[in-house]
C-alpha cells in the first residue's frame, strides 16, 4: 500500500538577535505530525558560560591559596627575624674566674657572669654551664638550694658548696638593681652581675696544677659566654685568679 506524503514548509525569519525557526508538516493519508527545528547556537553559548564560571571558580580558589601561603610566609619571616635579632643581640658574658685552693687543689670555682650590652633578660633557670678539665666534661644546671643575694662572708664563705653535685651550680648575687634575680627565678638584665659557684671536687675530684679548663655558659637564647684558663704551676694563696 502506497502512502501519499504532503510536505508544507513555513520559514519564519525573526530579528537577527533571535533564533531562526524552520517549521514543517508531514502528512500522510492516515495521520499527520509536526516537527519544530531550531539551531544549536544557544547550546554553544551555555557551554561557554559554564566554562567561564568554572574558570572564575578556579581562579578564586587559586587566589585564596596564594593569599594564605603569602600570609604564612610573612608570619614565618617575621618570626625568623625576631629570633635572629634576639640571638645576636642577647646573651651572657664571663668577665672573671677565681678559684679556692684547699689541700693543693682547687675545690671551688667562682665564675662572674653578666649580660651582653643591650641584651634582653636572661633566665638562669634555663641556662646551662659546661665545664671540662681535658679529661672529663660535666653539664651543670642552676639549683636554688645554693643561693645568696648578698656577700656576707666573702666570695667562698657566704654559701656552702659542699652539697653541690657534679650537675649543679649555685648562685651568688653581686649586683641586682631591680631585684629580678631571686632564688626561684633568677633573671639577669642590664648591669646585673652574679657569680656561678661550682664544686670542682665533685666534678673533677679537684683541679690540680697545670690543668687546662674550658667551658661555656649557654643561655636559653643568644650568645654564650666562654671561659678558658690553665691553672698555675703552684698554688701560693688560698684564692687564685684564673681568668682573665
Amino acid at each position: 500500500m502506497l502512502l501519499s506524503v504532503s510536505v508544507f514548509l513555513r520559514v519564519g525569519v525573526l530579528h537577527h538577535t533571535q533564533l531562526a525557526m524552520l517549521e514543517y508538516e508531514v502528512r500522510t493519508s492516515s495521520m499527520w505530525f509536526k516537527r519544530l527545528r531550531t539551531n544549536n547556537n544557544a547550546d554553544i553559548g551555555i557551554g561557554a558560560l559554564i566554562i567561564f564560571i568554572a574558570m572564575v571558580m578556579v581562579a578564586g580558589v587559586t587566589a585564596s591559596v596564594m593569599i594564605q601561603t603569602m600570609n604564612n610566609l610573612q608570619d614565618q619571616a617575621v618570626k625568623t627575624s625576631e629570633e635572629t635579632i634576639r640571638d645576636i643581640s642577647s646573651g651572657l658574658k664571663i668577665s672573671f674566674v677565681s678559684g679556692f685552693v684547699q689541700n693543693a687543689t682547687i675545690t671551688q670555682l667562682a665564675i662572674f657572669v653578666g649580660t651582653t650590652t643591650a641584651s634582653d633578660d636572661v633566665d638562669l633557670t634555663y641556662s646551662i654551664l659546661s665545664l671540662s678539665d681535658s679529661s672529663n666534661k660535666v653539664i651543670l644546671n642552676y639549683t636554688s638550694s645554693c643561693y645568696s643575694n648578698s656577700i656576707s662572708n666573702g666570695l667562698f664563705g657566704t654559701v656552702s658548696t659542699s652539697n653541690l653535685t657534679s650537675s649543679q651550680y649555685g648562685l651568688l648575687v653581686i649586683r641586682d638593681i631591680d631585684g629580678s634575680c631571686n632564688r626561684t627565678k633568677p633573671i639577669l638584665n642590664d648591669e646585673d652581675l652574679v657569680v656561678l659557684l661550682v664544686n670542682t671536687s665533685t666534678c673533677f675530684s679537684g683541679l690540680g696544677t697545670r690543668t687546662e679548663v674550658t667551658g661555656e655558659i649557654y643561655p636559653e637564647h643568644g650568645i654564650h659566654g666562654i671561659l678558658g684558663f690553665t691553672t698555675p704551676s703552684t698554688f701560693e694563696h688560698s684564692i687564685v685568679d684564673l681568668q682573665p
